[in-house]
């Protein structure tokens, strides 16, 4: 089973920013500083997320992004689609090439999976998961460890 780490930041990011939108526009820097991803990546992935219609940017000062949809209209697979990810369970992602070029015997079984795997995740929905109780947990516990080193004393040398 292979998803690769774009497609896990990828809905990782979009779940903060979901999680913490609220209406405003949230920075990457923000999301960065909760979930530990570098802002270049971030800037990367929400580029393609928002040429998907899965986000809006907003500029200036206070700007950010904001989701382009409810978070009930967002699926998990739409996401990881975004980003150009494939679910994928097949040795040969899925060409059918598996065996020095030809289908192996258990290619349609594995293929049969990493569509099922799919299917399961464009049931899930932002919503769902904001609403789950370890994921708000997790989500407070983040932003009070954020919050924690904003205000951590500077020591002055002399």
């Amino acid at each position: 089973m292979r998803l690769t780490t774009k497609g896990r930041y990828a809905v990782t990011a979009i779940l903060d920013l979901a999680l913490h939108g609220s209406g405003s526009p949230i920075s990457l820097a923000d999301i960065s500083a909760r979930q530990d991803i570098s802002l270049s990546y971030l800037e990367q992935l929400f580029a393609r997320l928002r040429r998907e219609g899965l986000v809006t940017s907003v500029r200036g000062p206070g700007g950010g992004y904001l989701l382009a949809r409810a978070p009930g209209e967002i699926s998990v697979a739409s996401v990881i689609d975004a980003v150009n990810e494939s679910i994928d369970a097949t040795r040969c992602q899925g060409t059918g090439d598996c065996q020095q070029g030809t289908t192996c015997l258990t290619h349609h079984l594995w293929s049969d999976l990493s569509d099922v795997i799919h299917d399961f995740l464009d049931r899930i929905t932002l919503e769902e998961l904001i609403h789950r109780h370890d994921v708000q947990r997790i989500a407070c516990q983040q932003q009070d460890s954020v919050n924690r080193i904003a205000v951590l004393p500077i020591a002055h040398t002399s």
